[in-house]
């Protein structure tokens, strides 16, 4: 006789079992066909932190002047956010070398000390989260200079100069002496598209010397890429530090190349027109990065 089979399932802690019976048999045998079904449970993927990593450095503003604050932003960074930050400002030689730790100047801000003069000034800032760290370096500042000293202004020459050489009083030129725009930095030295942050350093001179009082104004051109900065004054070298914050503008394309500003030096109470004033173009150059 033909035997024939009848079948059932069970299921017993997520596994299904197929019993066979054959019917017919001088003795019923039961084949039980176990069939595993693989249970996936509790599957995710986890956030993986990334460690910060320096985009840009962090760049210092304010004259390094004994007496002045200097104050550093943060410069830019990649990474998984919150980031904290911290900070430990070192003073170098002449050429931003052979720096060490100042004791105590672990904030974002650092008062130029009497002993500073002759010396550069850099900040050390650590980002940090909970993969790792970072740690970048400022360029340098500025030799350290004195405090200012009052100047005794005397009456100008035919020539507009009442002094001519060294460091030389706003007050003390007159037309038809002109200001000159001779110098220009930028920092971070390369900028990029990333770039949200920066500072412009200008000099002035005027009668063969560097002016002290002119008032410097820039801003970038076209309008729209950064905030236009107030007016500052340069120091006894002659040099003006402005601060820049990046606006929706920037990149004004993605094909730029040039990041151009409009820079005015004039003397406080004259046209900003006319007397000793003067305007120029400069440009720094721009990566995609």
């Amino acid at each position: 006789m033909r035997n024939k089979t009848r079948n059932r399932f069970e299921s017993t802690n997520g596994t299904k079992k197929r019993a066979f019976r054959l019917v017919g048999a001088p003795v019923a045998v039961v084949v039980t066909l176990v069939v595993g079904f693989a249970v996936t449970a509790g599957i995710g993927s986890a956030r993986t932190a990334v460690a910060p990593n320096n985009q840009t450095p962090p760049a210092i503003s304010g004259k390094a002047q004994v007496g002045v604050t200097l104050k550093t932003d943060n410069g830019t960074w990649s990474g998984t956010t919150p980031l904290t930050y911290s900070y430990q400002w070192r003073v170098c030689n002449e050429n931003g070398g052979a720096c060490h730790d100042i004791t105590g100047a672990t904030g974002n801000e650092y008062t130029v000390r009497s002993d500073d003069p002759g010396n550069t000034l850099r900040v050390q800032l650590t980002a940090k989260n909970s993969d790792g760290s970072d740690t970048a370096t400022s360029v340098p500042t500025a030799v350290v200079v004195k405090e200012a000293t009052t100047t005794t202004t005397t009456t100008p020459a035919s020539n507009g100069c009442a002094t001519t050489g060294g460091t030389v009083a706003i007050a003390g030129i007159t037309q038809p002496a002109r200001l000159n725009i001779d110098q220009f930095q930028v920092s971070p030295s390369t900028i990029t598209y990333g770039t949200r942050s920066l500072t412009a350093r200008f000099h002035v001179s005027g009668c063969g010397g560097s002016v002290q009082g002119a008032l410097v104004y820039v801003t970038a051109v076209p309008y729209g890429m950064f905030g236009v900065p107030n007016e500052q004054t340069t120091g006894a070298d002659g040099w003006a530090s402005v601060d820049f914050t990046a606006l929706s503008g920037f990149p004004v394309s993605r094909h730029q190349q040039l990041l151009v500003m409009f820079v005015r030096a004039r003397k406080s109470g004259e046209s900003i027109l006319g007397g000793i004033s003067s305007r120029r173009l400069v440009s720094f150059k721009v990566t995609h990065g």
